[in-house]
């Protein structure tokens, strides 16, 4: 976790709870993970942080610009920091395999959106369903 990240939420007039801090470490350490997944890695530091605890602070987290959220089919949504550079998900249907893309991937597609539909896509909420190379070689 960055110290730009805790100036945020200080300077947004929130505290920098210990329950915030344990939060944004656990998006940090996992990467993509799920409320339960997040809870799971902050008991490892305190047993004192409860679900509602963790769903309430994302929420916080997320007004604040510091973490994302995305769905992956019908789970609970997966949060991941924004600390990184802006990305996309590719999600394997087979394998549950999530795979951080860069926007240039799609420059052309976004482009096209923007000119035929006036339409800006905000490529950081962007997620593609399909199959990995490992689960297509499995099937073969």
């Amino acid at each position: 976790m960055s110290d730009d990240f805790a100036e945020r939420i200080r300077s947004s007039g929130k505290r920098m709870t210990p329950q915030r801090e344990l939060i944004l470490r656990a998006v940090d350490t996992l990467g993509h993970a799920t409320p339960e997944q997040l809870l799971a890695e902050v008991h490892k530091q305190s047993s004192a942080v409860n679900l509602s605890t963790v769903y309430r602070n994302l929420e916080v987290l997320e007004e604040l610009g510091l973490v994302r959220h995305m769905h992956l089919g019908d789970r609970a949504p997966t949060y991941h920091s924004v600390g990184g550079p802006e990305h996309f998900h590719l999600i394997c249907r087979g394998c549950e395999k999530v795979i951080s893309v860069g926007p240039e991937a799609v420059e052309q597609f976004a482009a096209r959106l923007q000119a035929d539909f006036d339409f800006v896509p905000d490529i950081g909420h962007l997620t593609v369903f399909g199959s990995c190379a490992d689960c297509r070689d499995a099937a073969t």
